[in-house]
């Protein structure tokens, strides 16, 4: 067996662990834990306080610091609810194009990654390489935060990080922040025939939307002149306003779902600061003139930060002395390509795969695509000898 058919063998038994962010992903990782260990690797597994998710942190070759980290999540989004034309989680093959979910995003460079690993481990003697599969990406990146701090306190961390998100192959070196909130409205439940009575939870989480979409458009002013991301200014979404129980009753409570996408760190501040003092000295003292208890409460979700183009970044120097790319570029998605930066390690994100294909129903990575990060890799693995 060759190693793209190696490769394709491996990401058909990733796909069929259903990982899906809200449940465990332990099974997998053990699988890739005892992969990498048959290939030589010292293989960590951290678990996560609940026990039920964990990252794997692993390394081939010698025990020094400047190491280069390939990071992948190993958590898929949903299924339910999208029409898929075959098992979402039996690969198929069908036309050069490899079907399932987390085929792009993004078992395909894990499984990239694993099966290069004999050879990382016969060539990698003066140069370690180390691998990062984690959890929670999609739910706010937690695996890696967590991660993070565990990176922190070792002597022997990486200084190059290559991030395999679906890009095409393409070398990104710059993405926003991704920000993600609850906010949640406690009002006073009565008669609708009496709203005067009452709080209206749901009514005042409108009135925070609509702050929401006044911030928005203030950003768009905050946008920096040389602004490489498209669009140029930090973004605000509101993914989703629930509440209330029927048609004749002041609803208690409701909450408001959003998200802001920072091309700066001083723009999430400025929103922040901002609907702070909105509820404090305008939401508040209306709800609490009815009703003392009542609240407004925002829960943090995630705040996950961007990664900043720099110079000089021996990440990108590399992946373009490799891929024969002249210059590298941004994208509007997050991944956790930021937190390896807030690390200090120079990071890329570079990967097989469309993102134009992720979450979507029949989910596909072309096999020529797989081909590419096999070939990177293997001129990758000759940076890593002695």
């Amino acid at each position: 067996m060759n190693l793209l058919d190696d490769t394709k063998a491996l990401l058909r038994q990733l796909i069929a662990f259903p990982t899906v962010s809200t449940d465990s992903n332990l099974a997998m990782i053990e699988f890739l834990g005892e992969r990498l260990e048959a290939a030589g690797a010292k293989v960590d597994i951290h678990r996560d306080p609940g026990g039920a998710k964990a990252n794997l942190y692993a390394t081939l070759g010698p025990d020094r610091a400047g190491g280069i980290l390939l990071s992948g999540h190993s958590d898929v989004v949903p299924v339910a609810d999208q029409n898929w034309s075959s098992d979402p989680f039996a690969m198929a093959e069908r036309d050069g194009l490899l079907y399932g979910r987390g085929t792009c995003d993004m078992k395909g460079f894990i499984a990239a990654s694993v099966a290069m690993a004999p050879l990382l481990a016969e060539r990698a003697t003066g140069r370690p390489v180390h691998f990062a599969f984690t959890h929670d990406e999609e739910l706010g990146c937690l695996g890696a935060q967590a991660l993070a701090q565990v990176l922190r306190t070792r002597e022997d961390r990486p200084s190059v990080a290559i991030i395999g998100e679906p890009t095409m192959m393409r070398i990104i070196e710059g993405h926003k922040g991704c920000y993600e909130y609850s906010t949640h409205f406690t009002g006073l439940e009565g008669h609708g025939s009496a709203p005067d009575r009452g709080v209206n939870a749901v009514e005042y989480a409108v009135r925070y939307v609509a702050r929401l979409l006044e911030l928005r458009e203030k950003l768009k002013g905050r946008a920096p002149a040389d602004s490489r991301f498209d669009p140029p200014w930090t973004t605000i979404n509101t993914g989703a306003l629930t509440g209330g129980v029927a048609h004749n009753v002041i609803p208690g409570k409701a909450r408001v779902d959003w998200e802001m996408r920072p091309v700066q760190t001083s723009d999430a501040d400025f929103v922040k600061d901002d609907l702070r003092r909105y509820c404090e000295h305008e939401l508040l003292p209306l709800m609490r003139a009815v009703s003392p208890d009542a609240d407004i409460v925002t829960e943090v979700i995630g705040e996950v930060v961007g990664l900043v183009p720099a110079e000089p970044n021996e990440a990108k120097a590399i992946l373009m002395e490799l891929t024969g790319a002249n210059g590298a570029d941004t994208v509007p998605f997050g991944t956790e390509a930021g937190i390896f930066q807030s690390l200090g390690m120079s990071a890329v994100i570079c990967g097989p795969g469309s993102i134009e294909q992720a979450h979507k129903p029949d989910e596909f990575l072309a096999v020529d695509q797989l081909d590419q990060c096999l070939a990177m890799l293997d001129r990758l693995s000759e940076r890593l000898k002695a």
